[in-house]
């Protein structure tokens, strides 16, 4: 039982594992320091979110233990799972800041999209492992399309704008590498670009055109839509190179600055602990990209190489949103930074995926000491 036990352990990819605590010790640090703020200090928050690491760390473990191929079987069982959460939340879910997508029960609250995005992920690895070989051909590229749009469509009900946008971007970052002729990613950038344009017209909120105006220039709406961009400009500028220090923010502790611990937390790290918390930040964000590049890599196996990529492209892609858009270089979308931001649904959502990756390792690991 012990040697079982001590195996189980050994095989999991600990390289992932130390990122990943690094990631959630700092938004830890970072919510500790804004639940003890002098105007209206409460840690519940932040001792909701270390239960909550806790928890994500036994998924991780848990799924790390599980062959992928699991997953890989019953990519088309998930992905329907998914679409159907996605459907019934619009129904029986809860409506928090103007967003029908969270299913809340008493204290409990468990928002789809976070594991719908994950879902995807491995649902169009499966199909890219199948016919990675024939995406020259139309009918591919539309059907793999297809599936995401149909999430797309789902959640923009909702309506969570910032969670299309990741699930379109992870979409296409993964028909990049791929690598479907350019010839088709140019027809395809057209009628995207022809989509938008009807999209502004005739299927965008009043709020979400808002977003994207003060994207284009926050300067035209300070006190309203603009005042989140502005406020965020500012923590991050102030931050310089060593930060304010811990607790000692003006924008995030005296509640100038608008969701401090979701979207917004990035301005508080930059903030706190200026140019070098943001470089301790990314270095373990790129640390964990450059893991997922190297097991695509290093496996034989198509799937999981594809699914290494897919979760790398999503991470990047979630990232770059909440990081653009408190320094001013994307729509203020409320998606929130992976492993930092407040949120069980986000957080375990990444464990969970980072656990399938961790597996392939181990199942690497597995054959070869067999074969030795």
């Amino acid at each position: 039982m012990t040697l079982r036990l001590w195996h189980r352990i050994r095989i999991i990819d600990w390289p992932i594992f130390f990122a990943i605590s690094l990631l959630v010790f700092i938004g830890l640090v970072i919510l500790y320091s804004i639940s003890i703020n002098p105007i209206a200090p409460d840690v519940r928050m932040f001792q909701k979110q270390l239960v909550l690491a806790l928890l994500g760390m036994i998924i991780f473990f848990v799924v790390s233990n599980v062959n992928y191929r699991f997953w890989m079987i019953y990519g088309k069982v998930i992905y329907l799972l998914g679409a159907l959460l996605l459907v019934l939340v619009l129904f029986l879910g809860a409506t928090i800041h103007g967003t029908t997508g969270w299913f809340s029960i008493g204290s409990f609250s468990f928002q789809p999209v976070e594991f719908a995005k994950v879902g995807l992920v491995i649902f169009l690895a499966r199909y890219f492992s199948d016919h990675s070989r024939l995406f020259f051909m139309w009918r591919h590229i539309l059907l793999s399309g297809a599936v995401t749009f149909l999430y797309m469509a789902l959640v923009m009900q909702q309506p969570d704008f910032g969670s299309a946008i990741v699930i379109f971007g992870t979409w296409f970052l993964m028909l990049l590498i791929v690598g479907i002729p350019k010839r088709h990613m140019i027809i395809l950038v057209s009628v995207f670009v022809v989509s938008a344009i009807i999209g502004w017209f005739f299927v965008l909120q009043p709020y979400q055109k808002n977003r994207i105006v003060t994207f284009l220039n926050p300067q035209v709406d300070e006190l309203g839509v603009g005042y989140n961009v502005r406020q965020s400009i500012i923590a991050v500028g102030s931050g310089r190179i060593f930060g304010r220090g811990f607790g000692l923010g003006s924008q995030s502790q005296l509640k100038f600055l608008p969701e401090p611990e979701t979207d917004f937390i990035f301005a508080v790290l930059s903030e706190e602990y200026g140019f070098v918390g943001v470089v301790v930040l990314f270095g373990g964000m790129l640390f964990l990209l450059f893991r997922l590049v190297l097991i695509a890599q290093r496996t034989g196996d198509n799937f999981a190489a594809f699914f290494a990529l897919g979760l790398a492209s999503l991470f990047t892609v979630q990232s770059f949103i909440n990081v653009g858009m408190n320094i001013g270089i994307a729509p203020v979308a409320g998606i929130p930074l992976p492993f930092i931001s407040a949120g069980g649904s986000s957080l375990l959502g990444f464990f969970f995926a980072f656990g399938i990756a961790s597996s392939v390792v181990a199942d690497n690991r597995t054959l070869t000491a067999s074969s030795a």
